[in-house]
C-alpha cells in the first residue's frame, strides 16, 4: 500500500513539473496509448459502463449493475468499466456470468480503485485522459449508473464531446431515475432556459431504471443509426454472431433434454 501511495505521488509530481522531463513523459503517454489501443482494438463491439466504486453489494443499484452486464453480454456486447469495485465490478461481474467478455480499464488511485476480480481483460492505467480516450474510442454506448464526479465527469464529456460534433453521436442510458432526477430537472431549467445548451441537447440521452430496457434502447438506436452508419452495420453483425455463440450451449442442452426419450 505504501509502495502504491508513492507511485501516485510520483505520478502527480511528474504532471505537475515543469523541466527537462517534460518532452520525456510524453513517451510514458504514448505508451498507455498504444497498450490500449493494441489491447481494445480486437476486443469486438463494446458498451462502456460507468457508476460508483462505493456501492456494496446487495445494494439495489449493484444487482441493477448485475443484471445490466448479462443483459449487454446477452447480446453480445463485450461490457468495458473502470475495472473497481462497486458499480463497475457489478457489471463486470453479470457480463461473465452470461458468458460475455468483461474488459476493466483500471486507474492507479491512492484510494478506492482495487481491480475487480470479473476481469476477462485488464488494462493498467496512469493517466486518466488516456484510459477515457479508449473508454469512448472502442465503445457503441456509454451506460452512466448512479455514481460520483469520476461518473459526471465521463457523462458529461461525452455529450460535449457528441455535442460539438468531435465524436459521432452515440446512445447514452442514464440509469437510475430518482438519483438523476435533480440533476436532470437543473439541465432543463437552468442549462436550457438560460441558453447554455440548446433545447434539444437533453435529447442527446435516454432515462431508466430497467436493465433489459436500457439494452433494448442501445439495440436499437445502434440499428436506427446504422442506416446511416455501415460501421455499425458491422458491428451488430458482430455482435449478434458472439451472441449466438454464447446462447449455443444452452441451446444444444435444451435441445438433447427436449429429444431424451421418456421412459415408458
Amino acid at each position: 500500500m505504501r509502495a502504491e501511495r508513492k507511485r501516485n505521488s510520483l505520478v502527480l509530481e511528474e504532471l505537475r513539473a515543469k523541466d527537462s522531463g517534460d518532452p520525456w513523459m510524453v513517451f510514458k503517454i504514448m505508451g498507455e496509448f498504444v497498450e490500449g489501443f493494441d489491447t481494445m482494438r480486437d476486443v469486438g463491439p463494446s458498451i462502456s459502463v460507468f457508476g460508483s466504486a462505493r456501492t456494496p453489494p446487495g445494494h439495489p443499484w449493484y444487482e441493477m449493475g448485475v443484471r445490466l452486464g448479462e443483459q449487454l453480454a446477452k447480446r453480445g456486447y463485450a461490457v468495458v468499466t473502470g475495472g473497481g469495485p462497486g458499480l463497475m465490478e457489478a457489471a463486470n461481474a453479470g457480463a461473465q456470468r452470461a458468458g460475455g467478455l468483461s474488459i476493466g480499464l483500471n486507474i492507479e488511485l491512492p484510494m478506492e480503485q482495487e481491480p475487480n476480480p470479473h476481469q476477462d481483460i485488464a488494462i493498467h492505467f496512469r493517466y486518466f485522459f488516456a484510459r477515457k480516450v479508449c473508454f469512448a474510442k472502442y465503445a457503441l454506448g456509454y451506460v452512466v449508473m448512479p455514481g460520483g464526479f469520476g461518473t459526471m465527469d465521463e457523462f458529461f464529456e461525452a455529450l460535449t464531446l457528441i455535442q460539438t460534433r468531435k465524436m459521432s453521436n452515440f446512445p447514452i442510458v442514464l440509469m437510475g431515475t430518482e438519483y438523476w432526477k435533480g440533476l436532470l430537472d437543473w439541465i432543463r431549467t437552468a442549462m436550457v432556459e438560460q441558453g447554455t445548451i440548446s433545447p434539444d441537447d437533453p435529447d442527446l440521452f435516454y432515462l431508466t431504471d430497467d436493465p433489459v430496457e436500457a439494452a433494448v434502447l442501445i439495440q436499437r438506436a445502434l440499428e436506427e443509426g446504422s442506416q446511416i452508419r455501415p460501421e455499425w452495420r458491422r458491428e451488430i453483425e458482430a455482435a449478434q454472431k458472439r451472441a449466438a455463440r454464447i446462447h449455443a450451449p444452452r441451446r444444444i442442452a435444451a435441445r438433447k433434454k427436449q429429444d431424451r426419450p421418456r421412459p415408458e
